[in-house]
């Protein structure tokens, strides 16, 4: 046996302890996927999307483990193995070094600015959900005042609505036109720029085991109260999700676009971040390399023993895969279906400096006035959860992009120091996209679009890793080529209609 190299476990119990890269990415999905993007989508869209909020969650994990196949086979970076394919190639000097990238790399560095300015979009809802319960100025005292008033009103309203209660709903919406001016408050800014400290003191101390049991906690514990409030929205009658609209929602049928809203655009915006997106495709080798998958099994050659611990580790990496999408697509849809029959039901929609204390307006017909602290909580959890995970995978992959282009020489030393270098640039960076663009929604759902347009590209990537590099000894099935093309022509399709929209709507 190879020096570093370790047998697979065989049992369940002994594979399920060897999990943990899916739990990372399922901690940087539940946030800005789930928490704004599907819910926004559910306020738009109503309950039509359902079908496409499921499809956009399963059908990438086919990608996602053919990607991670190819990882662990070769045991190469993500980025290492893009660098590699075929086509045209940027190249240059800077002094003495070639710094050289292909196509697919510069798109990627391209999606990573698109990816910060997420991330400050992320950091602006934890600063403002901190900035409603620990409000550091009078303005954003009386602004919260003011904003939880006005989302009780809307709720109010249509609840008089679907009652058929005329008067009321008219003076609701009098009281509505005529709302007084919400007064400016920079609180949400100043708890972003602390919490970019805290995270880079995280980053820079924190280490593979400390990030999965941080997301753990955070994603379980919110997702716990979410299921619990969905639930408990059957037993009223106003916000209750009926089996016709279940039905609606699977029957793949397409919301109302007009003008003013069109929920296609942002429904395939969300498609790009929900579940496994472009982001999390690229960086889930990465924790699966740090968990040890592809050391364990070894520089490949042609003995038995190597197709046998690469067969047992990759069969550890697709419970890993198939468990964490079994734990976002549960918490997606709950996201979806709370967005669906409370904020589109009720005409509000999640947005600019108004967009946590709309979106805790879900949880209000259940918790009533404990509404609000309760997502809070939630919000703060998954969100800067989601920031923490997400900055650490990009830091690496930004490093190891430095690496694989030329500009970086390997080191062990000189990796951890760029990696640390991060830490401290890239929360700044975020927070300074959220300061000069405080509108987290048009944030993410940016990085949404940019995303949606590299899963053709990373579909493209897999596709070739298949039919040109895999190792036969480790098998495929006609069936599992029959949905990894599924999950290529979706993310064409999703890919081209986004370069549509953007360049002809």
């Amino acid at each position: 046996m190879n020096e570093g190299t370790k047998s697979p476990p065989h049992s369940i119990p002994s594979i399920c302890r060897n999990l943990g890269p899916g739990l990372i990415l399922a901690g940087s999905i539940v946030g800005s996927g789930e928490l704004i993007a599907t819910t926004r989508t559910g306020a738009e869209a109503k309950f039509e999307f359902l079908w496409l909020i499921i499809f956009g969650c399963v059908i990438k994990v086919f990608a996602q483990i053919e990607f991670g196949r190819h990882v662990i086979t070769h045991n190469q970076t993500s980025l290492h193995s893009l660098n590699s394919l075929p086509g045209p190639r940027l190249r240059f000097r800077i002094g003495l070094r070639k710094v050289t990238a292909n196509w697919l790399l510069v798109f990627w560095s391209l999606m990573l600015s698109t990816i910060l300015a997420q991330q400050g979009g992320i950091v602006g809802g934890v600063g403002q959900a901190l900035a409603i319960t620990f409000p550091l100025t009078e303005e954003g005292y009386e602004r919260n005042t003011l904003v939880s008033k006005k989302v009780t009103k809307f709720i109010q309203m249509s609840e008089a609505e679907k009652t058929g209660d005329q008067q009321t709903s008219e003076r609701l919406r009098k009281e509505l036109d005529e709302f007084p001016t919400l007064p400016d408050s920079k609180d949400d800014v100043y708890w972003s720029i602390i919490l970019a400290f805290i995270t880079m003191i995280l980053l820079l101390n924190g280490r593979f085991s400390f990030i999965e049991k941080f997301c753990i906690f955070l994603v379980s514990s919110f997702t716990l109260i979410t299921i619990i409030n969905l639930f408990s929205l059957q037993t009223h009658e106003a916000w209750a999700i009926k089996s016709e609209d279940l039905i609606r929602g699977l029957s793949f049928s397409f919301p109302p676009i007009s003008a003013e809203n069109n929920p296609i655009i942002t429904a395939l915006a969300t498609f790009g971040i929900i579940g496994v997106g472009a982001s999390e495709l690229l960086v889930y080798p990465y924790w699966c390399m740090e968990k040890g998958y592809a050391r364990y099994t070894g520089k490949r050659d042609q003995s038995d023993a190597w197709t046998q611990r690469a067969k047992g580790w990759l069969r550890v990496m697709q419970w890993d895969a198939w468990g964490s999408m079994l734990v976002y697509t549960f918490c997606t849809v709950a996201f979806y279906l709370l967005g669906a029959s409370v904020l589109g039901r009720s005409g509000l929609v999640p947005e600019g400096s108004e967009m946590i204390q709309t979106l805790s307006s879900m949880y209000a017909p259940v918790f009533g006035e404990w509404a609000r602290i309760i997502f809070l909580f939630g919000a703060v959890a998954v969100l800067f959860s989601t920031f923490f995970v997400a900055l650490a995978g990009q830091g690496r992959m930004t490093v190891d992009a430095l690496v694989v282009s030329g500009f970086l020489k390997e080191n062990d030393k000189k990796r951890q120091r760029a990696i640390n270098f991060t830490a401290i640039l890239f929360p700044a960076l975020s927070v300074i996209c959220y300061v000069f663009f405080p509108q987290p929604v048009a944030l993410i759902l940016i990085s949404g679009t940019m995303q949606a347009m590299m899963l053709p590209l990373i579909g493209f990537a897999v596709l070739h890793f298949r039919y040109r590099e895999s190792d036969s000894r480790l098998g495929h099935s006609l069936l599992w080529d029959f949905f990894l093309w599924m999950s290529f022509l979706s993310f064409l399709i999703i890919g081209m209609y986004q370069i549509y929209a953007k360049l002809f709507s």
